[in-house]
């Protein structure tokens, strides 16, 4: 993997076709669609395949009918099929199952990814967006899915997707080796039975405020030490619902102590890397009470951000 999980894609989303009605009604008759159920928290169809994972897309005379305005137009496959996503319910039958783009990201081909991580943004956004913010008034889906409007309107303001840029960062003291460490917050209601789980400090980009400034500001208010060396290191979608991560590495001096914010952070700690590299390999690495330290799932930023911490 080059990239963050959810960063990869080989989907041409095709922008021109959106507003061209004749060509979306061909491109129904023969192309792929994916469900997405976001009632259940954007749930999709998968099978289990020897190298990870596969999305399950069905011919549109398959797929739950909708009206061409639900039809979510995502682009266009290497072969030229039109991929599009709907709201609908996802049944699990033989060899299919309904899982998250949390728990699967990582284990998707480039091509799945893409897909996946589009469509669950697209329909996330739709359905927590029915209402006009400036008129109050319900909404239709315009341009295949990628933009809204309220009908009435005389002045016929579009309202697009929404993202919301937020900083991640991995904090580190720079040392080569074994014993360098990075330090990793435990947020309140992250724990599962015996396991503690330790990720990266986060935060969303406030107005007026540059990517980087957050990352001081944000590591600055949630363990109260100052970083430096601010490196940027990629990004990636988040769609849960709408966040797009901003992943950084930063360094601070372990010698500081920490002042964490009890209103965002649970604990924070420094850890070396051999202990974080044990973790991964599914070692036990005792954190205190009987707890086990648990790391980022897979298909987040975060556990790139470490795993590449990790191969130093």
């Amino acid at each position: 993997m080059t990239g963050p999980p959810l960063a990869r894609s080989t989907l041409d989303r095709a922008a021109h076709r959106r507003t061209d009605a004749g060509w979306l009604a061909a491109a129904w008759t023969t192309g792929l669609v994916l469900l997405v159920d976001t009632e259940a928290g954007g749930l999709a169809p998968v099978r289990d395949v020897d190298d990870g994972v596969r999305l399950v897309l069905v011919p549109a005379a398959q797929a739950p009918d909708r009206a061409p305005a639900d039809r979510l137009f995502l682009g266009v496959d290497a072969d030229g099929t039109a991929l599009f996503a709907i709201d609908a319910p996802v049944r699990p039958g033989e060899g299919v199952r309904a899982v998250s783009l949390r728990d699967v990201g990582h284990l998707l081909d480039d091509r799945d990814a893409g897909v996946f991580t589009a469509a669950v943004a697209l329909a996330h956004w739709h359905a927590g967006h029915r209402y006009s913010p400036l008129t109050g008034r319900a909404t239709a889906a315009v341009d295949a899915g990628w933009a809204r409007l309220d009908p009435e309107d005389p002045g016929g303001a579009q309202h697009f997707p929404r993202t919301d840029p937020a900083v991640i960062v991995l904090v580190h003291d720079g040392v080569a080796g074994a014993g360098g460490r990075c330090l990793l917050g435990h947020a309140p209601g992250w724990r599962s039975r015996t396991r503690r789980r330790f990720s990266c400090l986060a935060g969303f980009v406030e107005a007026g405020e540059s990517a980087e400034a957050a990352v001081v500001r944000e590591v600055r208010e949630e363990v109260g030490v100052e970083v430096g060396r601010i490196a940027y290191v990629g990004s990636q979608a988040w769609p849960f619902p709408c966040s797009l991560m901003l992943g950084f590495t930063a360094y601070a001096d372990p010698a500081v102590p920490l002042r964490v914010d009890p209103a965002e952070i649970a604990e924070a700690r420094w850890f070396r890397r051999d202990e974080v590299a044990a973790a991964y390999a599914g070692e036990r690495v005792d954190v205190g009470d009987g707890d086990v330290l648990g790391l980022p799932m897979n298909a987040s930023i975060a556990a790139y951000l470490i795993g590449s911490w990790l191969k130093g």
